[in-house]
């Protein structure tokens, strides 16, 4: 829905001094006074403001798309340009970014205006009719419709879809886009290959407070042929068991060993898969990987070694407790960073190299554990090793005293997006942003 009046720069700023002004009158005010209907009538025209919200960052967010480019300013793109400016996360500005495209205001070449993507959708949420929520299960099912939608199609589905949000809670609303589905694709006559080629994914979740992650996706039928063997086998009761002293990984266990396991069927196959990724490591047949061997890379000090205490930190970003550390070097030759007999490895290249050495990129780990520019949280091993005083191509050095950890895109930034660089006396690295996504951020 498209703005229905022209508003000059001083009634722009004029109207947002105050409606924040209305924003701290509101913030103030205390409730003692009201009945209980008042409360629950307030919360429900709080929530009513809330759900029209989205519809002026979309607004915001297209005009500004139309005067300039992401990279024009400094940044990836313009979920970056998000993230920096708003201090959010990327997830967040990425969904805010591609939610203004569907629901927010449109225009041709010729400058002409055109309706949302998802209009009714669109028109919902600015009648505050529909939640973020309701908005999420609607771009959801067009972002994997059952079957191509005809234009015709398209604005009948967003139309009901719509409709159906306005009255009911989003658990309902999933349920009926779900029904939908079905109805359009009744005969499920897409080609399984291509229908499992979309769906595929393997997704590690983050660290949870006890080191944990989450492992969720979708195996495609050869993917999930290929990993069941490796269960069978490995998983078996007997085998890769962690609570034996000396756990069978080869061959047939023991008929003590098959008894004394206590694992579920679960618990096996998770220790299969760390059977099997030992088993593909130790073969060094992958290599490298941005200049780090593809191995288990750990950063930690000297006295958490010795006291048994604290964590590692993994190329990847893993926290590992010191006990695992140790237990697993009874057993692997890892990359173990501890710095005290680092000077054995070539850290000091000057013009003789461009690339950064795995010596240098596990000592870049140790001090940097992945990019270095605030807000990117690409981990080592995805990392390159970036001339931070200078660019090697203007004469920078390829010194470990030089170099500091970049994703590939906050490389380029240097280069292209008009960010610099520089070292602080503390040896950690400093980026500076171009002026626009300046907002004075450490």
């Amino acid at each position: 829905m498209r703005a229905t009046t022209v508003s000059d720069r001083e009634t722009v700023l004029a109207v947002y001094d105050e409606y924040e002004a209305v924003c701290a009158k509101l913030a103030a005010l205390r409730y003692e006074a009201m009945t209980l209907p008042d409360l629950l009538d307030l919360q429900s025209r709080r929530e009513h403001q809330v759900r029209c919200a989205p519809v002026v960052d979309h607004r915001l967010l297209t005009e500004t798309q139309s005067r300039t480019t992401a990279t024009e300013i400094g940044a990836k793109d313009w979920a970056d340009v998000l993230a920096i400016r708003l201090r959010i996360s990327r997830t967040e500005a990425k969904r805010r970014v591609t939610e203004a495209a569907e629901l927010g205001p449109r225009t041709m070449l010729t400058g002409e205006p055109l309706p949302a993507v998802l209009p009714a959708t669109a028109a919902a949420q600015a009648a505050g009719q529909v939640n973020t929520e309701h908005v999420a299960v609607i771009r959801k099912f067009f972002a994997h419709p059952p079957v191509p939608l005809d234009a015709a199609t398209h604005a009948q589905v967003d139309r009901d879809l719509a409709r159906i949000a306005t009255g009911n809670s989003p658990e309902t609303l999933r349920r009926c886009a779900e029904r939908i589905a079905f109805l359009l694709n009744q005969d499920c006559d897409e080609p399984t290959d291509e229908k499992c080629g979309r769906r595929r994914g393997f997704n590690l979740g983050p660290q949870d407070a006890d080191g944990m992650c989450k492992v969720s996706g979708w195996l495609t039928p050869e993917a999930s042929a290929t990993l069941q063997p490796v269960l069978t086998k490995l998983g078996a009761p007997g085998m890769c068991n962690p609570a034996d002293e000396t756990p069978c990984t080869t061959g047939t266990p023991s008929q003590e060993a098959i008894q004394a396991d206590t694992r579920t069927a679960a618990q096996r196959n998770h220790d299969a898969l760390v059977a099997m990724g030992r088993s593909v490591l130790a073969s060094g047949e992958l290599g490298q990987h941005n200049g780090l061997p593809v191995s288990i890379v750990i950063s930690t000090s000297l006295r958490e070694l010795e006291s048994v205490t604290g964590v590692g930190i993994t190329a990847s970003g893993t926290q590992l407790p010191i006990a695992d550390v140790i237990r697993m070097a009874a057993h692997a030759h890892h990359y173990l960073a501890v710095f005290e007999n680092h000077r054995e490895i070539p850290l000091y290249l000057g013009r003789s190299k461009r690339i950064a050495t795995p010596g240098q990129h596990i000592t870049l780990h140790a001090r940097d554990r992945g990019c270095t520019r605030p807000g990117c949280t690409c981990p080592t091993d995805r990392c390159q090793g970036h001339h931070v005083k200078q660019d090697f191509a203007r004469g920078g050095q390829t010194n470990i005293t030089d170099l500091g950890l970049a994703s590939p895109q906050c490389n380029r930034l240097v280069r292209d997006g008009g960010w610099t660089t520089h070292i602080r006396d503390n040896g950690r690295v400093e980026w500076i942003p171009p002026p626009l996504l300046d907002t004075g951020q450490d």
